[in-house]
């Protein structure tokens, strides 16, 4: 009994990664979406007054509400990736791919902060902020996720890549994508948008390949 039960934690660790990595991804894809469509690009348009409208605030704060589970499941799929590398990860690299990791999260709370306080500027009767104010929260939020939070994502994607390239534990097709999705973060995303979107799809990926490879792993075991 007490060889079966650290047997079955380690076939569990990939599902859980994976699992883990699933919704993390639709939590993130949901969040960016709920967010371009509630402060459209940076709100640049029609300026603070835009904000007044119910749609866009309720569409912020349901985006607000997700960004915490976002952020926990990732730190899930985080530490359930590097279980499933195992032993051989480079230590060089485990890291950089977990430094990465704690500073997107870091970013991601700090930009969901920023809006929030955007939200708690405007007055109860709905209208807007002022103008500076609006300015500075908006552009701070998108700053912050766009330039520095993708940017660690592509640091993330990337040692992962090489990680999985190294170890031989990711396909030659993922770790291509994971370099192409890195380039996209790096150069594309701050100002292209909606190409931060690549983000949570490279996840999905990787989150889907995890799984693919535990389920082969248990039958494995079981036969």
């Amino acid at each position: 009994m007490q060889r079966n039960g650290p047997g079955r934690r380690a076939l569990e660790t990939p599902r859980a990664a994976g699992l883990a990595g699933v919704v993390f991804a639709l939590l993130l894809t949901a969040t960016i979406v709920l967010m371009r469509l509630g402060i459209p690009e940076g709100a640049g348009a029609g300026g603070a007054g835009g904000f007044t409208d119910t749609t866009q605030r309720n569409a912020v704060r349901a985006a607000l509400a997700l960004v915490p589970f976002a952020g926990i499941f990732f730190l899930w799929f985080l530490g359930a990736v590097r279980a499933h590398v195992g032993d051989v990860e480079d230590r060089f690299l485990a890291t950089v791919l977990l430094g990465s990791g704690l500073v997107f999260t870091a970013t991601l709370f700090g930009a969901a902060a920023s809006a929030e306080a955007v939200l708690a500027v405007a007055h109860p009767t709905g209208s807007a902020p002022s103008l500076t104010t609006w300015d500075f929260g908006r552009h701070f939020a998108y700053t912050l996720m766009m330039d520095y939070g993708m940017r660690m994502a592509a640091v993330f994607v990337s040692s992962m890549s090489v990680i999985g390239t190294r170890m031989g534990v990711l396909p030659r097709w993922l770790t291509a994508v994971g370099a192409v999705t890195a380039l996209v973060l790096l150069f594309v995303s701050s100002s292209v948008p909606w190409s931060e979107l690549v983000f949570p799809a490279w996840s999905l990926l990787l989150s889907a390949h995890i799984l693919l490879v535990g389920g082969r792993r248990r039958r494995v075991t079981l036969t």
